[in-house]
């Protein structure tokens, strides 16, 4: 069946009209084909953390700086998230957005981001995203943020910004980590 001239050009706006309507309704920084995030970090020891050495498992990463001061309940927030859900087998990461470069004014020394993890009693591997391309990656705009990834390495939702004052980490998580255990 040949289609008019008049006919194409109308079923071609349609189908753009229709992803177009489509393209507004997803999260800032999704696609429609959502894709495996890749990434790869280094731990405060020189290790490395890839998003290869965490499929399998849900993973939740807690972007921040050590210059932001985290209050008493806000860590206490993050401890109790690590705790209860290792129980079902969600790993939690802080992922430290200091720079490594000494000109910076963000910078921090793996020895600073160890005595912060120490200050704070975070006992979470501390991974660092120097140059903030991961954060970029998985489309955080704010510090602290926290990211949610699946078994399959998936972002699930959109990052989640900020901390509730009172520490609620738990309660601010629990919906979208419902969604994947």
């Amino acid at each position: 069946m040949f289609l008019s001239r008049r006919s194409k050009v109308a079923v071609t706006l349609s189908i753009l009209l229709t992803l177009s309507a489509a393209a507004l309704l997803l999260p800032r920084g999704a696609s429609a084909l959502t894709a495996v995030q890749e990434f790869s970090l280094r731990t405060i020891d020189g290790h490395t953390v890839s998003s290869e050495d965490v499929r399998g498992q849900v993973v939740v990463l807690a972007f921040g700086a050590s210059w932001l001061p985290l209050s008493r309940e806000q860590a206490e927030g993050l401890r109790k998230l690590a705790n209860e859900y290792a129980k079902q087998g969600v790993v939690v990461y802080f992922v430290a957005t200091d720079s490594d470069s000494p000109k910076s004014k963000n910078y921090a020394t793996d020895e600073q981001l160890r005595l912060f993890a120490k200050r704070n009693d975070l006992n979470l591997t501390m991974l660092r995203d120097v140059n903030g391309q991961v954060s970029k990656q998985f489309g955080v705009d704010q510090i602290p943020a926290f990211v949610v990834l699946d078994k399959q390495g998936q972002m699930v939702g959109t990052p989640i910004g900020g901390l509730d004052s009172k520490g609620n980490v738990i309660g601010q998580l629990a919906p979208t980590l419902e969604k994947v255990l």
